[in-house]
């Protein structure tokens, strides 16, 4: 073999490490709060997330990607092919090397704030700091924010809406029945919505925002109302009549859409890198966007599913059970706010990271119960490894760079 083919099965070894750590630390996204809310099992969280990822990263993942991640670097660094073979190792080893301590430490990070970071201290090593996108920079740091912000006060919120409604009634279990079309409905909406203008496959169906609400709004409808006759047959001849069990159901469905979407969007944090050594090994040059073969998507998905079921346990554990107890209408209240912040924040532009929108979410809940009902160690030091996230992938990834730099 070629030394060029000794650097791609380097290149696999690291995109399939980066893939294992988004699967251990990304999953609590979509399962802790479902986990913390006993609406399943740990084992059956990872069952499930791992066959929705595989699944999502196949046959929804982008079949093209950025070679610069989020354009926070010049792609004018992609002009020497050594160079770019170098850093893109780098920027994978030095992401998958953070997000793996976090994991360890059972911490929730952005496993794309872990690539940015890694991207740019390729960037720095290979032009100096002028090919770094300050302002886009500006901005990843703006969501350390805006997502935990906007997920607190929208799960708070529907929390608070939960409780009048229902959980402070006579008969919380027939007024959560007969509102239950509302709840499943404005779940469904945010999901069809965000499969719409979240996924790669629903923006290359293209359709346009107004045609977007109109569907979502018609799923919403029929699936709402459709809901309500299944869960009154459900519970009909059964002697336990729970409402927390009708919000089990709900948020059972929300939390596997996560994980589909998770996915579809985490796959190109492990893939993207590889896909650039990909290229430069076969072709010798790469441009601004990297066509993506299915078996990358799959060899992608297959890594993120091994991490779920390796280590995936730890940081579901922190965000479904350390910061505060949850119930099953709290947990719906956090998977709904995660989903909304993500949505709404990505259609006005604004970064936004789901892992620190399902943290903001949880925060919420607790909030809503008094300040006595929340962990604040463990969200000071959740908060503390965000920050530390972009500079500790950028100075890894420098050091990673200098040391591949002197053995190829």
């Amino acid at each position: 073999m070629t030394p060029e083919y000794y650097v791609l099965i380097v290149g696999y070894i690291f995109g399939f490490y980066m893939a294992w750590n988004i699967g251990a630390n990304d999953v609590a996204n979509s399962m802790a709060s479902a986990v913390g809310a006993g609406a399943i099992t740990i084992r059956q969280a990872i069952f499930i997330a791992g066959i929705l990822n595989v699944v999502g990263a196949t046959f929804i993942g982008s079949h093209v990607t950025q070679t610069i991640r989020k354009g926070i670097v010049s792609t004018d660094i992609l002009t020497d092919p050594h160079l770019a073979l170098i850093g893109a190792l780098s920027a994978l080893l030095a992401a998958a090397l953070w997000v793996s301590f976090a994991t360890w430490r059972s911490l929730p990070v952005s496993t794309t704030h872990s690539i940015v970071g890694a991207m740019i201290g390729f960037g720095i090593m290979a032009g100096g700091f002028s090919v770094v996108n300050w302002g886009k920079l500006g901005a990843v740091v703006l969501s350390w924010v805006i997502s935990p912000v906007f997920s607190l006060v929208i799960s708070f919120i529907t929390f608070k809406i939960i409780v009048k409604l229902i959980l402070s009634r006579k008969d919380p279990f027939g007024r959560a029945l007969k509102l239950s079309p509302l709840f499943t409905g404005i779940a469904f909406f945010v999901v069809v919505l965000s499969f719409l203008f979240k996924t790669p496959l629903g923006k290359k169906l293209s359709i346009e925002t107004p045609g977007a609400l109109v569907v979502a709004l018609a799923v919403a409808g029929v699936l709402g109302y459709l809901s309500k006759s299944l869960l009154a047959r459900y519970f009909r001849n059964r002697s336990r009549k729970n409402e927390e069990e009708i919000f089990r159901r709900i948020q059972i469905g929300t939390s596997c859409y996560v994980a589909l979407a998770q996915g579809a969007n985490d796959v190109a944090n492990a893939i993207g890198p590889l896909a650039v050594i990909y290229f430069l090994v076969k072709t010798g040059g790469v441009g601004a966007k990297v066509p993506v073969p299915v078996f990358l998507l799959l060899f992608g998905g297959v890594g993120i599913a091994c991490g779920i079921a390796m280590a995936g346990h730890r940081v579901m554990d922190t965000i479904g059970r350390k910061i505060t107890t949850l119930t099953n209408t709290r947990g719906f209240s956090v998977d709904f706010a995660a989903a909304t912040t993500v949505l709404v924040a990505s259609k006005m532009g604004l970064p936004v990271s789901t892992t620190h929108a399902a943290v903001g979410g949880v925060l919420g809940v607790g909030l809503a119960r008094g300040l006595e009902a929340v962990n604040f160690r463990i969200i000071f030091e959740i908060m503390v490894y965000w920050v530390l996230t972009v500079p500790a992938s950028a100075i890894t990834s420098m050091i990673i760079f200098k040391i591949l730099q002197l053995v190829m």
